[in-house]
């Protein structure tokens, strides 16, 4: 993900997630650690042969760990393996951070989510009341011991 790619981030992000969307500055933030010698992030974008976004994700590592910061698909390719391909990027930034376990945090009521992230090996270890606001929806916080993979898809080129 580069600067120029943050509109249509947003816009994706607005439309998958209306009442808790990044800001701007948000992933402003994110992306000014995601660059240089001292890098601590790596942030991709999925694109579509049409030249459109359609999912987006980002990893923090600090200390061994990682966390996967967000991830997200286009209604449109839900279901295709995107969100898979995107997540298995996300944990080859990890091993290249050197990270011995990721962890990340999901919707309770997001249970599509829930199951990709448990084939690729993440298990529950606890829950953080009221983590999204404003609608007060619990998160499932889960951990993987990190191993690396790798999978392919067809017609998505993901850039970081």
């Amino acid at each position: 993900m580069r600067w120029w790619d943050i509109e249509p981030v947003l816009a994706l992000e607005q439309q998958l997630f209306p009442e808790d969307a990044w800001s701007p500055g948000m992933f402003w933030s994110e992306l000014a650690h995601a660059r240089g010698p001292h890098a601590s992030r790596r942030y991709l974008v999925a694109v579509a042969e049409s030249g459109r976004i359609v999912g987006y994700g980002g990893l923090a590592a600090i200390d061994g760990t990682g966390d996967i910061q967000t991830i997200a698909t286009a209604p449109d390719h839900q279901g295709t393996g995107l969100g898979a391909r995107l997540l298995t990027e996300l944990l080859g930034a990890a091993t290249a951070f050197e990270c011995s376990q990721v962890l990340l945090e999901v919707r309770v009521d997001n249970m599509r989510a829930q199951r990709l992230y448990e084939r690729f090996g993440f298990e529950p270890i606890g829950f953080r009341r009221g983590y999204y606001q404003p609608g007060n929806v619990d998160a499932l916080v889960m951990r993987r011991v990190h191993t690396s993979s790798s999978e392919t898809d067809q017609g998505t080129t993901i850039h970081g």
